[in-house]
């Protein structure tokens, strides 16, 4: 399985009920890291972190993690995520999870870091219920389930994530979890390919060679794998020769042709 989608992440929000002058404090942090200036950032927000201030705290994990105005220091970086998610800080909880499924300033822990992921995905947050579904999806730090896999896979989908949109249509598409649907696969894998989704482009050529879901048409296969394996697919160069043996060379042009016009349009113009 891929690694946990990186979540670390530079929520701002200020919590409701902090002084002035703990905002004015909390702010010149902000100005002081948005300008590169880590050092003058770590002055304000450490103060503020000590005295119990969540974002502060997440921030100062941040900095420590990314060894940004300090020396990195992963030990460091879960003591103030872990101070901050205590409190409800939906990054630092991110964050946090992300520690414990790769071990790093902990030892690694499936179930703890589904416990905080799952509060996350929970509140909404499609990156953490793209990775709860990988989780799901494999067994770690919950029962593999293929089907709750698909449950947390939609949602983020529907929010707009591209590799939970690629990972649904490969499900619908293999009947994996879900009951065979060809037209939902091609729907899903057609909305993360549109993202730039190497994975969902190279199935989308698949459903294509095979009609499924969609009008068969080499033309198309041909023109997915094409811009599949130019954003890395490297599986998709011999689907692409392959269909090209089946092909007329003007309808490889053609396909060809497409594929410049696909992209150059950021996938705007793809001839559906």
């Amino acid at each position: 399985m891929k690694s946990l989608r990186s979540l670390v992440l530079a929520i701002v929000l200020l919590t409701e009920g902090v002084s002035v002058a703990t905002a004015q404090d909390y702010d010149k942090g902000l100005e002081a890291a948005q300008s590169g200036d880590f050092e003058a950032a770590l002055q304000e927000w450490r103060p503020l972190a000590e005295q119990g201030d969540a974002d502060a705290q997440k921030d100062l994990g941040v900095m420590y993690f990314t060894g940004q105005g300090v020396t990195q220091d992963y030990d460091e970086a879960v003591k103030w995520y872990r101070l901050a998610a205590e409190q409800g800080n939906l990054a630092a909880q991110s964050n946090l999870a992300e520690m414990y499924y790769k071990g790093q300033g902990v030892p690694q822990d499936f179930d703890e870091a589904a416990r905080w992921l799952q509060l996350v995905a929970k509140d909404g947050s499609a990156p953490a219920q793209y990775n709860l579904g990988q989780m799901y999806e494999d067994g770690k730090g919950v029962p593999q389930s293929d089907a709750e896999a698909v449950v947390w896979y939609g949602l983020a989908a529907e929010q707009g994530n591209a590799d939970a949109q690629s990972k649904l249509g490969f499900m619908y598409l293999n009947e994996i979890g879900v009951l065979q649907d060809f037209a939902e696969a091609a729907k899903w894998l057609r909305l993360a390919a549109e993202q730039g989704n190497a994975d969902a482009q190279i199935n989308l050529g698949v459903i294509h060679s095979n009609g499924d879901g969609v009008l068969q048409s080499n033309v198309m296969a041909h023109m997915w794998y094409d811009i599949a394996f130019a954003n890395g697919q490297s599986e998709a160069e011999e689907l692409r020769d392959e269909r090209a043996g089946l092909m007329a060379s003007a309808d490889v042009s053609k396909a060809q042709q497409m594929a410049r016009e696909c992209m150059t349009s950021d996938y705007q113009n793809c001839s559906w």
